[in-house]
């Protein structure tokens, strides 16, 4: 053992020869697995090294000669290879640790996501004569008999994980976890070790709310960091840009990109920034996932300079007869309802016809309240005002009928949790074809980012409706830790009822014309 380095108080030592030892064992039996490094020997990068795996297996306590570091929290922007070097720490902690009978899991929020590392750790395994023979591979675990250890998969969407006696945690993309079960489930399952390791890997979140582990833990990662909590067995590594920075300046990619060059490219993030600029909606999603930047769920979406280039005079009379599918938004009593057409058009760009109904009391009212033209929008027929102070349902479904005589209407999509009477007249006594059109995201994600899409393209053509162009600036978007987004009724600024009804009818037009559980993949309608 050689003591290259002593701490001022002496309570730690750097053990030269175990920080040289891990590194000797990731760079000899370790090999890629994917990209164009698949099949090389992982040659540790010097942020990898010298960051990660000298500090983690080389500080010890003087006293003992155990490892200094129980709990390692790596913040850090995708395609940075943390999977890879997650899986190679997990498979130094099964077969070259000291301590036998270990137990090492690869934990995560679902069990697709837990199994990430766990897989590539299979496939390093089996790239590798040596640890190939000494190891046995099975589906959901990897054994090394000459120690009695095992490596396993768990995830929160399993039953609770009690009864285990972990040495080694993997934990991948805590922000994703729904609740902090499992996190404290498996640290308070190593009080029996003599030196376990929590090695925690993750890119930023999107909620600081009570309760959330993962802002919890970056929350006191970034105290010790900065000397305000004192805990010497745990190392923050968060690598982040700043509030202030240049999204689009290649030195703040780097501060949240070590391995810019490497696995990541400046190019792809050139394209990435890019694409944040042009679409306020992924700015969040771009500094989260790149930037390692926390940010709230909630985003502006398609600035109003781009959407009114997305408009064009057109003869309406040539829309009669044409194909078309919509989006009806049942308001409550005194607010906006509203009904979209979306006509795909072979010849030109897509053309959104869209009708506004409100109560003519109520119209008044918000109308002076909020400081909106809702008389010359109603005396320029943008919306049509129903008698009284409480929505006309009888009134709204007379022009529904009559609007759809000119058209060839595929069908309408309504918000499920929203229908009425009035659904159940327009489909059972009027014959119309009505779809029920969930909500969350699942529903919501993939026309709304189509209808980004189309706008950014200047394909689509909404006919310059003040009403629509008004709601547009209203929104605010809402996204989930997967990427996915929807409007957020709660968040956004006014009235958005026309914009919801434009996502159903779109989501409603994809769906039909391509059916079949992959229908946006072979669309090309998640990418941009």
């Amino acid at each position: 053992m050689s003591i290259t380095s002593l701490s001022k108080k002496e309570k730690y030592y750097f053990d030269d020869d175990s920080a040289n030892r891990a590194v000797a064992f990731i760079e000899t039996h370790i090999r890629h697995c994917k990209g164009d490094l698949a099949g090389k020997l992982f040659i540790l990068e010097e942020w990898q090294k010298e960051d990660l795996i000298r500090p983690i297996f080389g500080w010890k306590h003087t006293d003992t000669g155990l490892r200094k570091y129980r709990s390692v929290y790596c913040e850090i922007g995708r395609k940075n290879g943390k999977s890879s070097l997650g899986a190679a720490i997990g498979l130094y902690l099964l077969f070259a640790d000291s301590e036998l009978g270990s137990e090492i899991f690869s934990c995560a929020g679902d069990r697709a996501q837990a199994s990430i590392i766990f897989d590539l750790a299979k496939r390093m395994i089996l790239q590798d004569p040596m640890l190939s023979n000494k190891a046995k591979v099975f589906r959901n675990s990897i054994t090394f008999p000459q120690k009695g250890n095992t490596y396993k998969v768990l995830s929160s969407d399993a039953s609770l994980q009690h009864g285990h006696n972990p040495n080694g945690i993997l934990f991948d993309e805590l922000h994703t976890q729904k609740s902090r079960e499992l996190y404290d489930t498996m640290i308070t399952g190593t009080g029996a070790r003599t030196q376990p390791l929590l090695f925690t890997m993750t890119t930023a979140g999107s909620s600081k709310t009570d309760g959330n582990i993962c802002w919890e833990v970056h929350d006191y990662a970034q105290k010790v960091k900065e000397g305000i909590i004192n805990d010497d067995t745990f190392l923050p590594l968060i690598y982040a840009a700043e509030e202030g920075d240049d999204i689009q300046d290649p030195e703040t990619w780097r501060k949240a990109n070590p391995n810019l060059g490497v696995s990541i490219s400046e190019e792809y993030l050139k394209n990435e920034a890019k694409r944040a600029a042009e679409l306020p909606s992924y700015e969040n999603t771009f500094k989260r996932l790149h930037l390692s930047m926390w940010t709230t769920s909630i985003s502006k979406w398609i600035s109003d300079s781009v959407w009114m280039e997305n408009y064009e005079d057109i003869n309406l009379e040539t829309l009669k007869g044409k194909k078309c599918w919509g989006g009806l938004d049942l308001a409550s009593t005194m607010d906006l309802s509203s009904l979209v057409l979306y006509f795909p058009m072979e010849d030109q760009k897509d053309v959104v016809l869209v009708w506004f109904w409100c109560p003519k009391e109520s119209a008044e009212i918000r109308g002076r309240k909020y400081k909106l033209p809702y008389e010359e929008w109603i005396a320029d027929e943008y919306i049509k005002a129903t008698p009284g102070n409480v929505q006309d349902y009888d009134y709204i479904r007379q022009d529904i009928n009559t609007i759809i005589e000119d058209y060839d209407l595929q069908s309408i999509a309504f918000d499920r949790w929203n229908s009425s009477q009035l659904i159940i007249q327009l489909s059972q006594q009027d014959g119309i074809p009505m779809s029920q059109f969930g909500q969350g995201y699942k529903s919501m994600s993939s026309p709304t980012k189509e209808l980004e899409k189309l706008v950014l393209k200047k394909e689509i053509n909404h006919l310059n409706n003040p009403v629509l162009r008004w709601q547009c600036e209203n929104i605010q978007l809402q996204t989930d830790p997967a990427g996915n987004i929807k409007i957020n009724k709660q968040k956004s600024s006014e009235k958005v009822d026309g914009m919801i009804a434009l996502v159903m009818a779109l989501g409603e037009m994809m769906t039909d014309e391509a059916p079949g559980e992959s229908i946006y993949n072979e669309r090309g309608i998640l990418s941009f």
